[in-house]
């Protein structure tokens, strides 16, 4: 038989000398936990409810706590300047979701980029219409403060509500044809954010008043950007049917044309220096007037 723990050997030797002093008297039983094998072995141990418990403080709370919305901004700037790069510098065939955003796509790049843009764009507005009337003496400038106010209604409403209109799109699409893949309203917010970068070097270099030059940037801040979205989307709707597919990426392309286009009429419209006003010429006293 296997050898037994001293400290049970002594426990049934002394309940036998009790038994054999009083036959009548009572034991107590005590279960002995069960030790580990000579041999050794692995001790498994029920750890599920923990690590639920673990599980549950890791994640955050409802969208209405802070913590839920932290992990939206949980980058670092080595981050946001790769995928800032990739942004700027789209590589044919490949996507520039795939290749950065999915990893962990977040609002901070976005949310910046386009407060930047807001104030890059109203601010290069107002240099341009400065610079463009140097030399006209009947010209005064007087700040126009209430481009801001529609600089971030533009831009924030193209970054925030053309992605919401797209994913629901992509999804109704998914839901009626199962083979179109899809992506996250988070992921998909985000490629339009970044895809904004490229407009804040243009709106600077924009408060140059030479339109056949503001012109060249219009169409090379389009074709980068444009090709960022393209290359994005295009492996999503590849798949639905090719009047689908080609009508979706229109849309996408006319939309961030209305957007670069217009900016650049409003804030950067062509205003000629103006020739100075005709001097008056004195009025000439006629036979009638009375003289003091």
């Amino acid at each position: 038989p296997p050898p037994q723990p001293a400290g049970l050997s002594a426990e049934l030797e002394e309940a036998a000398q009790l038994l054999s002093a009083d036959p009548t008297a009572s034991t107590l039983s005590m279960s002995v936990p069960p030790t580990t094998p000579a041999g050794g072995g692995d001790v498994k141990l029920d750890l599920s409810e923990d690590e639920q418990l673990l599980g549950g403080q890791k994640q955050g709370g409802g969208f209405w706590t802070f913590e839920y919305y932290q992990s939206f901004f949980n980058v670092d700037t080595m981050q946001v300047l790769e995928r800032v790069r990739g942004a700027v510098m789209p590589v044919p065939g490949r996507s520039f979701l795939k290749h950065h955003v999915r990893t962990g796509p977040d609002l901070y790049g976005p949310f910046w980029i386009c407060v930047t843009l807001v104030f890059s764009m109203a601010i290069s507005g107002n240099v341009s219409t400065f610079l463009s009337q140097t030399g006209n003496p009947e010209y005064h400038y007087r700040p126009q403060f209430h481009r801001v106010t529609i600089a971030a209604a533009v831009i924030f409403m193209y970054a925030w509500l053309v992605p919401v209109a797209l994913w629901a799109f992509l999804t109704w699409r998914r839901g009626a044809e199962r083979q179109i893949g899809g992506y996250s309203f988070l992921e998909t917010v985000c490629v339009y954010g970044y895809s904004l970068f490229i407009y804040i070097p243009t709106s600077v270099l924009w408060s140059i008043p030479v339109q056949w030059l503001q012109w060249v940037l219009v169409l090379v801040s389009m074709g980068v950007s444009g090709s960022v979205l393209v290359l994005t989307f295009w492996p999503v709707v590849r798949d639905d049917t090719k009047v689908m597919a080609a009508a979706t990426l229109a849309t996408i392309l006319v939309l961030h044309t209305l957007l670069a286009v217009g900016c650049k009429l409003y804030f950067f419209q062509a205003s000629e220096k103006g020739a100075p006003w005709p001097t008056s010429q004195p009025v000439q006293a006629s036979a009638t007037t009375p003289t003091v």
